[in-house]
Order: C-alpha cells, then structure tokens, then sequence
C-alpha cells in the first residue's frame, strides 16, 4: 500500500515554509550528468522526484535561479532552475509541459515500483565478482587505497573501500580510469571511463601485467 500511495505523483502535498512542492515525490537513485549556464558538465545523483521537480547531490554549487540541463539514466534530458539549496547538492524545478509530465509521471511510478515488483535493474551490462576481488584505487593526490571489489561490469565497479572521495572525482583503479559516481554504505561505484574488454577486465582492475617476459 505505502509504495502504491508513493507511485500516485499527481497528488498534491500541503506546502510546509519555503518548500511549496506541487508535487510528491519519490525517493530514487539516478545517475546522470548536468551542465549549468558555463557549459560545464558534471556527474550528478538524483535522490528523490517528481514531475515537477528533483533534488541531485553534485559535485559543485549552483545559485538560485541559475538555469540546469541534465542527462539522466531511464529519464533522458530534462531542464530547469535551482530552486534551493540542499546538503551536497540542490533542488530544481523542473520546466516541463503537461504531456512531459505525464510521461514522468510513468517512469517515476516504474522506478518506485519495481523493488517491490522484483522488476530488473535495467543495468547496462551484467555484473559479476571476479575471481580476484582485490584491487587498489589512487586519488589524484596519489594517495592509494585496497579496496575488495563487490561486483564488476564492462561499464563499472561496486568497491568496499575505506576512502569515501566525492561524487565526481576521477581516480585509477588499477589499470583502468574511472570517476565516483555514487556512494555506497561501506564504500563507493565508479564508472570506467571507456566499456572494458570482456577477457581482460579482470587483469586490468586487479593491475596484474600479464605480457610475456622477454
């Protein structure tokens, strides 16, 4: 019942302070890209939504009433303005037209669904544990971390870490580059930055070198 109540977005909500929302949202886990008004591009992660609005935890700042376009996974391009700020992030209000809404409206009840309907994950390539779950991240510092990998796929890792570096940051993992693209509870997820091979994957996180000597 609870989730069949949180899939009905057109209900409106009592307005509470500053936070007038015209419409409920639901809490979801996207990952995307934005740019703001300098054309800059940016990771993002979209914590809860509605129809007409979002709120995304970003790398960098923006102000109130500065206008944002973003790219998300399931949703697809989407624009605004920042309405607030929030913790780590901020809140926009989405310009959307009335068959845009509705459109959202479905994919938003798809997304709050599908936990509770045992629906898949929609990810982009399948996920593994590799035989050696064990692999080192570096920091554009340098600073180096052993972290145990959770799971792996061409596009991506899910490591148990203890370093906990900002959504956005790139860094090595072993002899691949990725980026943090969200937060896990004992660690974080990275996104390599080009689809890996399928035979090598597991030589290039661990950093093994395989090349014959001599």
């Amino acid at each position: 019942m609870a989730t069949a109540q949180a899939a009905k977005l057109s209900l409106s909500v009592p307005a509470r302070g500053t936070d007038r929302r015209r419409h409920q949202r639901v809490r979801v886990n996207i990952l995307g890209r934005f740019m703001l008004e300098n054309r800059q591009e940016y990771p993002c992660q979209v914590v809860n939504m509605s129809p007409g609005g979002l709120a995304m935890i970003t790398p960098v700042a923006g102000r109130v009433g500065e206008k944002v376009v973003a790219y998300l996974d399931h949703i697809g391009r989407v624009e605004g303005v920042i309405a607030r700020d929030i913790e780590g992030g901020f809140a926009v209000s989405l310009n959307t037209t009335p068959r845009r809404r509705d459109k959202l409206a479905s994919v938003l009840t798809w997304l709050a669904n599908r936990h509770e309907l045992n629906l898949p994950e929609d990810r982009r390539h399948d996920r593994f544990i590799p035989k050696n779950p064990v692999t080192r991240i570096v920091l554009p510092d340098g600073t180096a971390y052993m972290c145990r990998i959770l799971d792996i796929s061409l596009s991506g890792a899910a490591l148990s870490c203890p370093a906990r570096p900002p959504i956005g940051t790139e860094l090595g993992l072993g002899k691949m580059r990725g980026r943090v693209v969200r937060h896990l509870e004992d660690g974080l997820a990275v996104e390599f930055a080009v689809i890996q091979n399928q035979a090598l994957l597991e030589q290039h996180i661990s950093g093994e070198d395989t090349t014959p000597a001599g």
